[in-house]
């Protein structure tokens, strides 16, 4: 029995994988991980100072009826550093703000702090990533709105540059 159509098949193959190649380099891939915990209140938490001056954080702290941001940060973080001035500029505009300085020493955090400017309410050490993983976060840094009952309503994974200091006010308007 003679079938030449069979010939096509192993083309056809080596198209569709083809077209499934071109496709994964055209379409971009999302990476970024979002936070289950948006929605929710805050989950317990109590965490030291980060530093000698400052005080611990707890999400008792964020339940007072006030809509603040809670950024994670740690000093040996560069893009950290790259988002510090529009940390600045949103405490100018009126934020409260919050941190979590993740995995760092306590003269680590003083220094960065020195260098880059203390924007900050409370700090918060979690040298153990505990409360950053059950926040949902994936990585530093990454700046949450909290409403003023403990609520994380807005998630912003990586720097914040200029052009998200506005919409970071606004979220903060809408959880209040």
């Amino acid at each position: 029995m003679n079938r030449p159509w069979l010939l096509w098949i192993p083309l056809a193959v080596v198209g569709f994988i083809g077209g499934l190649a071109i496709y994964g380099l055209v379409v971009p891939k999302d990476d970024t991980i979002y936070s289950a915990m948006v929605g929710q209140k805050l989950p317990d938490f109590a965490l030291p100072p980060a530093m000698a001056g400052v005080n611990g954080l707890s999400n008792a702290d964020m339940a007072d009826g006030k809509p603040r941001l809670l950024n994670i940060f740690a000093s040996w973080c560069i893009p950290c550093r790259v988002e510090a001035p529009q940390l600045e500029a949103l405490k100018q505009a009126g934020a409260e703000i919050d941190a979590i300085a993740v995995r760092d020493r306590p003269q680590d955090v003083a220094a960065f702090l020195a260098e880059y400017g203390n924007p900050f309410r409370r700090i918060g050490s979690d040298s153990e990533m505990a409360v950053q993983l059950k926040l949902g976060s994936s990585g530093v840094p990454e700046t949450y709105v909290i409403s003023g009952d403990g609520t994380i309503t807005h998630q912003h994974v990586g720097d914040i540059r200029a052009e998200h200091v506005p919409m970071l006010l606004e979220k903060l308007r809408e959880a209040e």
